[in-house]
């Protein structure tokens, strides 16, 4: 029999699922009976079979989601009575120990590491979380030591983790949709150099970087155009000859790689950059920020450039060196090509690298 497996994160899904979404879970449900708390997205249903998702509050949603978060935990657990729970984030798996109390059972508790928990207060949101930090950091240690198992994604989430004594069950990365992005050839690059930004506006991302780089590129390229594409607190900073996109399927995504010549991630934190993957997958070259979990995927000189985030300049250096030569922009979305052949999955590979890790946490816990 397949065993109950709660998923919680922070995550926001929209119901019903379609898409990638719906690969990855389809093939999630062939090797556990599952059931997921987590967001919704706006205009979202709130439930169905597998889903239990929490609208976002009027005010104060972030505080909120926390301190409610142990006892709806709890009700799952009491509900749905799970062997495992894989659970996303420190602070979510701080709540779910909680609620393990709570609800008086003994469900094994897998903590996924997906990056550096030390920047969920400082390069995330309003300066007001800064205040956070102290408490943030304090959650680490008996959240990675309390969890039954551990779950990294990267080089960098690992050495986290096993700075605290622990040694992750495994290692492997978040889901990338090949149906999406390696289901066709990469296509020529387009006519006109054009850059894109995927991935939430806020500090960790970098965005407050490109935003100030992207002036010095257009001084140099008057042709060029940047795509950015999601949303945050740093919304304002989008340059005003920018196209925005709030929201786009992750085939969407995948055609607005098509139609640029280079991505653009020059995050300050990453714990392994699924979207740097996806648009190696496409077939284009990477400008990213040289910390922690980039540099797993970009080769710098190779497959992309990387470089400083905190650095407007050299920012805007690597776009115009790669706006402005297509034929080096092609040699480097070439090689991104082999890298994202070489990481890719199917939903089916990554449904069962899942179900060995809470095999293995289930037997570790156990002896």
């Amino acid at each position: 029999m397949r065993p109950r497996v709660l998923f919680v994160s922070r995550e926001r899904f929209r119901l019903p699922l379609d898409g990638a979404q719906k690969r990855k879970w389809d093939a999630v449900a062939s090797v556990v009976d599952h059931r997921v708390l987590a967001g919704a997205a706006p205009g979202s249903p709130p439930r169905d079979e597998h889903f239990h998702l929490i609208r976002r509050a009027a005010m104060l949603d972030g505080p909120l989601f926390y301190l409610l978060l142990p006892w709806r935990i709890a009700r799952e657990l009491r509900d749905f009575r799970p062997e495992a729970a894989l659970v996303q984030g420190i602070h979510e798996t701080a709540a779910f120990l909680i609620a393990r109390r709570l609800a008086q059972v003994d469900t094994k508790v897998i903590l996924d590491v997906q990056g550096d928990w030390h920047e969920a207060t400082r390069l995330y949101g309003s300066p007001l979380r800064r205040l956070l930090n102290p408490l943030n950091d304090a959650l680490a240690a008996p959240a990675v030591r309390g969890a039954d198992a551990v779950r990294t994604v990267s080089r960098q989430t690992t050495g986290l983790v096993r700075s605290l004594g622990v040694e992750p069950a495994a290692v492997f990365p978040s889901y990338t949709d090949a149906q999406a992005f390696l289901g066709r050839p990469p296509v020529p690059l387009p006519p006109q150099p054009r850059a894109l930004f995927v991935g939430v506006l806020e500090r960790y991302k970098g965005f407050d970087t490109l935003a100030a780089a992207w002036p010095r590129v257009r001084e140099r390229i008057p042709t060029a155009t940047l795509h950015v594409v999601s949303d945050g607190s740093l919304r304002h900073l989008v340059p005003p000859d920018a196209e925005w996109s709030q929201r786009l399927t992750a085939e969407e995504v995948a055609a607005a790689m098509d139609d640029s010549w280079v991505f653009c991630l020059p995050s300050r934190s990453e714990g392994l950059p699924r979207v740097a993957l996806e648009a190696a997958a496409r077939g284009r070259a990477i400008v990213g920020g040289n910390r922690a979990g980039i540099p797993d995927v970009v080769e710098d000189g190779v497959n992309g450039l990387l470089v400083d985030p905190d650095d407007a300049r050299e920012l805007a250096d690597a776009l115009v060196r790669i706006l402005s030569d297509r034929a080096y922009a092609e040699r480097l979305g070439s090689a991104a090509r082999r890298t994202g052949e070489e990481w890719a999955v199917t939903p089916a590979e990554y449904a069962e690298k899942l179900r060995r890790l809470i095999a293995c946490a289930s037997r570790s816990s156990s002896s």
